[in-house]
């Protein structure tokens, strides 16, 4: 006969099964996490690529043009000092503009993937709170959607291109493995740059400094074969540097240096193992974080 539990009014309850409920604990169990967030994220990528098109339909409802507002925008910031920077920097102009063109739209990819990514997971606060979703996709999310602002911008390429009769060499192949790294990069700094963000809220306008810093001292209005040997070796501590270089000259028609791409590569196995390294110390926090 079973044993019997005296209910508070005085009657007689069964005995009911006891659930224990426990948190597991240790670098085994968050790897796990870490590492089904990261591939759920991966099986939901279309779910990425529609969120982050909804997203660039949300900013220009209403509008005329719509997106191409930023194609608008990113032509009329290059015809508007092309011709002036050409003048300052002693460049020819048929040289001078395709190379700041492709120089500035892939400036704007990076510098918007490192401004917004500081924010991508307090900008998704009631997703992470209201569903269950890897936390990762937030980031891809990001990346999804400027990959759409660069596919808006290289209309501006190719009209330069064609005005002054730019054809892309024969290296043009290296492009394909060149975007998929900026990809992965651009994952990674999203991530790593959301989980400092959300714990720490002054990091975006910290990023927006550092990356306003960082346009200046790259080869984007100057072309780097202005500098010396000696000056060259320093601009190769710019990781900036070396990610547009190899996606810059196949376009412009140049061969792209080995160096280039051994530094590229170099920093990007750096930074994906700090992103991941914090994404696994951190991820069961950020629900608390945002």
């Amino acid at each position: 006969m079973p044993s019997t539990t005296k209910a508070p009014s005085g009657g007689a309850l069964p005995d009911l099964p006891q659930v224990i409920i426990t948190a597991e604990s240790g670098v085994g169990a968050a790897l796990e996490m870490a590492v089904r967030d990261l591939t759920e994220s991966w099986r939901l990528r279309r779910l990425a690529a529609t969120l982050a098109l909804f997203d660039i339909r949300l900013r220009y409802r209403g509008s005329l043009l719509g997106p191409f507002w930023l194609t608008l925008s990113t032509a009329v910031m290059i015809a508007a000092i092309g011709f002036l920077y050409a003048r300052l920097f002693h460049q020819n102009i048929v040289a001078y503009l395709p190379f700041l063109t492709v120089s500035l739209v892939l400036w704007t990819f990076i510098s918007t993937i490192a401004t917004e990514g500081a924010t991508c997971l307090t900008q998704a606060d009631h997703m992470i709170r209201s569903m269950r979703m890897p936390h990762s996709l937030h980031a891809a999310r990001v990346v999804a959607r400027n990959l759409l602002v660069l596919a808006h911008n290289l209309i501006v390429v190719v009209v330069v291109f064609g005005l002054y009769h730019v054809v892309p060499g024969r290296s043009t192949w290296s492009l394909a493995p060149a975007l998929l790294l900026w990809l992965a990069d651009g994952f990674a700094l999203c991530l790593v740059l959301g989980l400092v963000g959300a714990r720490f809220r002054d990091i975006p306008p910290i990023v927006g400094s550092v990356m306003q810093i960082a346009f200046y001292v790259t080869p984007i209005m100057w072309n780097p074969s202005m500098l010396t040997g000696g000056e060259m070796h320093v601009l190769r501590l710019n990781p900036f540097d070396a990610l547009i270089e190899i996606m810059r000259a196949p376009l412009l028609g140049q061969g792209v240096d080995g160096s280039a791409w051994v530094i590229a590569l170099i920093y990007s196995a750096l930074l994906a193992a700090a992103s991941f390294y914090a994404f696994l110390r951190t991820r069961p926090r950020i629900p608390y974080w945002v």
